[in-house]
């Protein structure tokens, strides 16, 4: 593996440092994919839209939408880095996904009508594949569609529930999974949608987690009427469509490696700051000794991160890939909130708004939200299957 910056891209980092620093909407207070504040909105919207105008987003869309086809591949992921590096708020939703879907397969009218919103901020879009019985298992999705009229009255009725939809509370678009035949096997028979949350009968109900935050909905689906305009793609083959625009949006993988580092730095100054004995709990040998060993981890999942990008650059994915490198990221990031959390003693149990709590209950908030990662994306236990069948070639287990 080689991924070696150059001093083009070195003085591209440094202009998007400089632009983070003059545009981001200020820190972004909670860790993990969460959704921010009603009030924020508006920041979230601008900046989202200056990001696209600056050329920092959607830099590997055609031309005639604002990509740039002559960048190099490795922006996106600097891009990523930098704003994971100024802790700050990165684009919210799933327009990078909806994106890759309309660039991929949807129709020339389609393209002009709803990507200039993505880039303008106006439209902010919500992924709709998830449902109470089917989370890892997508192609298990039970919500219908049924097709109504024909020529250019006609729509699909859409019936059923989704779940797990990050920022649904926000979304002015869904990036919708629907069964569109029913008798046809699993992976077939389903159809990718654009839809209006504002269409009569969508129903967002807000989900508190854990965290006391609410990052996730249940949306409920009561005879919804999408266009047949609205498709995305084939009729039927939808999970083409899904899983093309899921292998496409790749830049967040950049920021695994940044925000580890931000963390590890943060659990350091955590140490050094804690009372133990006559000095710190850093001056501790065990302390070190287990700062040391989460390090070592830190930056192994900055050397799989790199051969991530690295192979992604060349084309020469493995199936293992992706499900190795998220499992060790997520695992790693619980062991490194837990080992805040113990420094802590009872102090960690303080959440946000508490006197006295460490950095205003990040670490409590930073720990429940770990667990997360684990399941999102794929629960690990799921991924370590898919790692054993796809990337080592074992047998399958018995259905």
């Amino acid at each position: 593996m080689r991924l070696e910056s150059t001093p083009e891209l070195e003085a591209f980092r440094l202009t998007v440092r400089a632009f983070i620093a003059e545009h981001a909407p200020g820190i972004k207070a909670h860790t993990g994919v969460r959704a921010p504040e009603p009030e924020l909105m508006p920041a979230i919207r601008a900046w989202t839209a200056a990001l696209y105008e600056a050329g920092y987003l959607g830099i590997d869309w055609p031309a005639p939408y604002g990509g740039r086809p002559d960048a190099h591949p490795l922006e996106p992921f600097i891009v990523a880095e930098e704003i994971a590096r100024a802790r700050t708020w990165p684009p919210v939703g799933a327009a990078a996904l909806a994106s890759a879907a309309l660039i991929e397969f949807g129709t020339a009218t389609q393209r002009d009508r709803f990507l200039p919103r993505i880039r303008s901020g106006e439209d902010m879009w919500c992924q709709l594949f998830s449902e109470p019985g089917a989370g890892s298992d997508l192609a298990a999705l039970s919500t219908r569609a049924r097709r109504e009229g024909d020529g250019d009255d006609a729509v699909y009725v859409v019936d059923g529930q989704k779940v797990w939809t990050t920022n649904g509370q926000h979304a002015d678009m869904g990036y919708l999974l629907a069964r569109t035949d029913p008798d046809a096997s699993p992976h077939r028979g389903i159809t990718a949608f654009a839809l209006s949350m504002r269409s009569p009968g969508v129903e967002i109900r807000p989900l508190r987690e854990i965290t006391g935050t609410t990052d996730f909905n249940e949306v409920f689906l009561d005879g919804v009427r999408i266009p047949a305009a609205d498709v995305i793609g084939e009729v039927d083959a939808g999970w083409r469509v899904a899983m093309s625009s899921l292998g496409r949006e790749r830049s967040g993988v950049a920021a695994r490696g940044t925000e580890l580092l931000a963390t590890l730095e943060d659990l350091t100054a955590l140490a050094e700051r804690t009372p133990a004995g006559a000095g710190s709990a850093l001056d501790d040998s065990a302390t070190r000794q287990a700062i040391g060993e989460l390090a070592t981890r830190v930056h192994v999942n900055g050397a799989l991160v790199a051969l991530a990008q690295s192979r992604m650059l060349h084309g020469t994915e493995q199936p293992a890939d992706a499900p190795i490198g998220k499992i060790f990221f997520s695992e790693l990031n619980h062991d490194l909130v837990d080992f805040g959390m113990r420094l802590q003693g009872t102090d960690g149990l303080l959440t946000e708004g508490d006197p006295g709590a460490v950095a205003d209950g990040w670490w409590a908030d930073a720990y429940l939200y770990a667990r997360a990662y684990t399941i999102a994306g794929g629960a690990n236990e799921v991924l370590r299957t898919q790692i054993a069948e796809r990337g080592l070639g074992l047998p399958r287990e018995p259905r």
